[in-house]
């Protein structure tokens, strides 16, 4: 009896620990770049297994329309009339950013001290924290830095603007900047005169040895290995897709010749590229294969039935107002999957998001769940999904949707509310089927609206925002608005004229 009285332990042991938490976040991927929603120039079958074998949500949004606010609703559960980064900004040198030794000032408007973090959370829930990738929460220093948000490991980018280049001259490891055997050049330069932009050799200098984005995916793998005998809570904001365009010869060369090519010699934003098609396809490709390795490393370790994988953007891709930025064809791929616009905006192509959710034994594999849900909703989903919902920070906007994840009845979602300084301006309200938009809130500026537009769309029969039913439905504008003016709360860091009080 013993003999199995150990083993019946072992298996209560077992079947009691708390699972790892792989939350990937890839950087402007529209959720129409991946086959799984439908791409059909792109592979990607490692994302494409991830979605059969688990669930794809087809209502997931995005924290906000670019990079840093998007990433501080995840991080911290409030939406982004709430939450403290509201656009993206570069710190204040002077006052926010210490320079670290030898490096110059870097990184984005800090989250304050007393932020409490996902990482944190997890941290204090007993688990390993790591991140690897891009950061834009805090430069060195500050008190946004990662190590200072609950991480026990960081690789990676920490600002933004370095993460352009693919091949920069130094990473972040923990707090100490590590060079890298890469040549410097700028991650806005183009064709010299002198430089045919027809030949691929005029292209070649903007290549260096050591790829970060491998680099990132090796330190994620190393670390998912070192911990597999605790619970740990690996943060992965690869900066795959976004420009510049750089890749390695190998992945280029899956692509070759499948495509029509016209070269993008620079001029419209970030680096040159000969074949720019294909080196959009071959990023998103090699990005797929990393995430790959980490799903093969997970089952050699024993660690499938108890390791939760999610994989988001944090905003859609570059179509409509960036189309052709830094030689990115989005219409051509339909990243957006035929939703309207893209990054910077807060229609559904710049804030709908991919979202594949797989936990082997628990979510049901091949489901699919058109469940409105939010970046703020990941930390408590995500505490529930591992025993600890105790856990959640008091007061955030986010709530868990662990029962739609595991099956279960859940009730309609209230309201989804976004709202962004940036672009002209703007605000929207998701109830629903109904989908309420203000634009051209911030004037003044020639490159921004001229005036206000109110919109009202109907997503379950106008899922592209084609048709503006505002006059028809007063009724439901106004309760839209009622929303809308209660959910904005005054930030003294990112003023925003027309909504504050």
């Amino acid at each position: 009896m013993k003999p199995l009285l150990a083993l019946f332990f072992l298996a209560v042991a077992a079947s009691a620990r708390q699972p790892n938490v792989i939350l990937i976040l890839a950087d402007d991927l529209g959720r129409g770049d991946l086959g799984c929603y439908g791409q059909k120039h792109i592979r990607t079958p490692h994302l494409d297994r991830m979605a059969a074998e688990g669930m794809k949500l087809t209502s997931h949004y995005s924290g906000n329309a670019v990079c840093a606010p998007s990433r501080c609703v995840l991080m911290t559960g409030f939406h982004p009339g709430h939450a403290f980064i509201r656009d993206n900004r570069q710190a204040d040198n002077a006052k926010d950013m210490p320079k670290m030794g030898k490096r110059k000032h870097e990184g984005q408007f800090p989250i304050p001290d007393a932020t409490v973090t996902m990482a944190e959370v997890f941290k204090g829930a007993g688990y390993v924290t790591g991140g690897f990738g891009k950061w834009g929460l805090g430069g060195p220093g500050s008190a946004g830095e990662p190590l200072k948000q609950g991480f026990d490991r960081w690789f990676g980018y920490n600002c933004q603007g370095v993460a352009h280049n693919f091949y920069p001259t130094y990473l972040w490891d923990n707090d100490k900047a590590i060079d890298l055997k890469n040549p410097p050049f700028p991650s806005a330069d183009k064709l010299t005169p002198e430089e045919d932009p027809t030949k691929p050799e005029s292209y070649k200098r903007f290549q260096g040895t050591e790829y970060s984005a491998d680099l990132i995916a090796e330190e994620a793998l190393k670390f998912a290995r070192d911990n597999k005998d605790r619970p740990f809570f690996l943060y992965w904001p690869t900066t795959v897709p976004h420009l510049a365009l750089q890749v390695p010869d190998d992945s280029l060369a899956e692509y070759e010749g499948k495509f029509d090519e016209t070269p993008y010699p620079g001029g419209k934003g970030y680096l040159p590229h000969f074949k720019p098609r294909a080196g959009y396809a071959a990023m998103i490709t090699r990005m797929d294969r990393e995430i790959g390795k980490m799903m093969a490393l997970i089952a050699e370790l024993g660690l499938d039935d108890d390791t939760i994988f999610i994989f988001i953007s944090d905003n859609g891709s570059l179509n409509g107002t960036h189309q052709g930025l830094g030689g990115v064809d989005a219409a051509f791929f339909n990243s957006s999957s035929g939703l309207r616009d893209g990054k910077g905006t807060l229609y559904e192509g710049g804030i709908r998001s991919p979202g594949i959710v797989r936990w082997k034994g628990k979510v049901k594999a091949g489901s699919t769940s058109d469940a409105i849900t939010g970046f703020e909703d990941w930390m408590p989903t995500l505490l529930d999904l591992c025993g600890v919902k105790d856990k959640n920070p008091a007061g955030i906007d986010g709530a868990s949707f662990a029962n739609v994840l595991l099956g279960k009845a859940q009730g309609a979602r209230e309201f989804l509310y976004r709202e962004f300084p940036g672009y002209g301006g703007q605000q929207s309200v998701r109830m629903g089927k109904w989908k309420y938009m203000r634009t051209g809130l911030l004037r003044g500026n020639a490159k921004k609206a001229a005036k206000t537009a109110e919109e009202l769309f109907d997503l379950e029969t106008d899922p592209a925002e084609t048709k503006n039913v505002l006059t028809e439905h007063p009724d439901v504008v106004e309760k839209m608005k009622a929303i809308a003016a209660r959910e904005h709360a005054n930030s003294a860091d990112f003023k925003f004229p027309a909504l504050d009080r």
